[in-house]
């Protein structure tokens, strides 16, 4: 069992940065796979980045390809997105989500199922 708390978002100009973490519980969090998602008001939860227990193996969505990057502290339990160049269309509600079976390795990392634990998700709001 592992929970998740992602903190880090806030209101925020187009073209400005943030970056958000997510703190885990747990011994094991260094053998699992992190992913971030965003849900945006009236839209399904999306994919945005992934990384391996590692970081050696990272995956992201086209949309944010070049401006987010994901990344993660073992030693601090905690899994980071930096976002670059961000753009009204980022406004969303983060979630940080982890996967204890490593199913990266598979390419089942996008999707919702691919995830068994789950934060309460921060706000990000970029105003234009």
């Amino acid at each position: 069992q592992v929970q998740l708390v992602e903190s880090g978002g806030r209101l925020v100009q187009a073209g400005g940065s943030l970056r958000l973490s997510c703190a885990a519980s747990g011994r094991t969090f260094s053998r699992y796979t992190m992913g971030w998602f965003r849900q945006a008001p009236g839209k399904e939860r999306e994919f945005v980045a992934v990384i391996n227990w590692s970081g050696s193996i990272t995956y992201y969505a086209d949309s944010v390809k070049g401006r987010f990057t994901i990344s993660r502290d073992n030693a601090k339990n905690t899994v980071y997105l930096q976002m670059n160049s961000l753009k009204p269309e980022d406004t969303a509600v983060y979630y940080c989500a982890a996967d204890p079976r490593s199913r990266i390795y598979s390419g089942s990392y996008y999707s919702l199922y691919d995830y068994d634990y789950w934060g309460q998700g921060t706000q990000v709001t970029v105003s234009s």
